[in-house]
């Protein structure tokens, strides 16, 4: 069995010491005893390995066993999520973590139901930091997945524009994602709509400044499950997942 992960912001030191959250998860929830192996990362490609050496209310005391340091992915993967009903958002946020998507950037679609103002846009997107962060500890990423403000789709075409690559999910699209060259540096941006789907001045918002409309299959998947299987696919065709 895997050990359990955990975020620290600093990992120098013979001895570390978890405190706040992840200190009372670690010794109220997670119930670690002394001499159990635990994982600890910076969110910035650090991991530090280690043991439970002491476990208080809310803090575990860690000795450092080694230090390794996961190399930055490349290609760059930017999530462009619209804003889904319900929990769907935070799904999507959850699944594309846990493929290792390295940036999320919530868009507020045209045809999106939801919208995100004042502070219900807040708590909205505390919501998707706090399910990345989760997801990303779950899946033992030591690189984690940044989830970025809000984008209007005028934003969203300028991340286009500086992209390597940008590919847009879109059902009418006869292009399959699959097989498409995809280059080895850079961000590679993947567009996924709101469940009404893209409007045409989207489309051609996002093409015009260099995106190529594809689509996954013959089946159409929901916007919380469409990006995570999108990164697949590109993560399998770059040295991603090689």
């Amino acid at each position: 069995m895997s050990a359990p992960v955990f975020l620290a912001e600093d990992l120098a030191g013979d001895r570390l010491v978890l405190t706040g959250p992840e200190g009372r998860h670690a010794a109220t929830v997670r119930r670690l005893r002394v001499g159990e192996p635990v994982d600890l990362v910076d969110g910035r490609g650090g991991r530090a390995w280690c043991t439970v050496a002491a476990v208080g209310r809310d803090t575990v005391e860690l000795d450092v066993v080694r230090r390794t340091a996961d190399p930055l992915p490349s290609p760059r993967l930017v999530l462009v999520q619209a804003l889904a009903k319900g929990d769907r958002g935070e799904l999507a946020v959850e699944l594309a973590t846990e493929v290792g998507v390295d940036e999320i950037v919530p868009w507020s679609a045209q045809r999106c139901v939801v919208r995100w103002d004042g502070e219900r846009g807040d708590k909205a997107l505390a919501r998707w930091r706090s399910t990345a962060r989760e997801a990303g500890k779950q899946s033992r990423r030591a690189w984690a997945s940044e989830v970025t403000g809000l984008h209007s789709t005028r934003q969203v075409a300028e991340r286009v524009r500086d992209a390597a690559a940008t590919f847009v999910l879109h059902e009418a699209s006869a292009q399959p994602l699959a097989g498409l060259p995809v280059p080895a540096a850079g961000d590679v941006v993947l567009v996924v709509g709101p469940e009404g789907g893209l409007t045409d001045e989207e489309v051609a918002a996002f093409t015009s400044a260099g995106a190529v409309a594809v689509r996954l299959g013959p089946s159409v998947l929901r916007t919380s499950t469409a990006g995570a299987a999108a990164a697949a696919v590109v993560s399998a065709s770059t040295p991603r997942w090689r």
